[in-house]
């Protein structure tokens, strides 16, 4: 059974948080170093820290848009469902998008998990990142 994003409050696994809005330009250099991180790892052939450092990098942009609506997560699949109750729903950042950080979580997963991981899965998270940061900043500048 999928937990819903009512669970997600319900359980306080997403939760206001007070000095959420302080911590969104961190997160932004979070989001611009991870991202930086993996592409050197992809030109080095190293896919599964391509891999996870590109999910990490998307983690943070979703934190950052997260805590511009002054909340805080404790688990990613709960800050996926954020984003969709958030963000998706209002029309503010495209459903594909938020399923890109879904797929590269996953990705993420397999990789550190399950040391399965490929050139390809690498490529598309580092491609997923870079459009889910650039979508971020200009979400934010708004």
């Amino acid at each position: 059974m999928k937990i819903s994003f009512k669970d997600c409050l319900e359980k306080k696994k997403i939760f206001r948080f007070e000095a959420a809005k302080q911590l969104v330009d961190l997160e932004l250099e979070d989001a611009q170093s991870d991202l930086k991180s993996a592409e050197e790892d992809y030109n080095e052939s190293n896919f599964k820290w391509a891999t996870i450092k590109g999910y990490y990098s998307m983690f943070h942009s979703a934190r950052a848009l997260l805590y511009s609506r002054g909340y805080r997560e404790k688990g990613h699949y709960c800050l996926y469902l954020a984003l969709k109750v958030f963000f998706v729903q209002e029309g503010k950042l495209d459903p594909k998008l938020v399923e890109d950080f879904n797929n590269s979580m996953i990705l993420r997963e397999d990789a550190d998990y399950r040391r399965k991981f490929s050139q390809e899965g690498a490529q598309a998270v580092i491609e997923g990142a870079r459009r889910f940061l650039k979508t971020t900043k200009e979400l934010l500048s708004k």
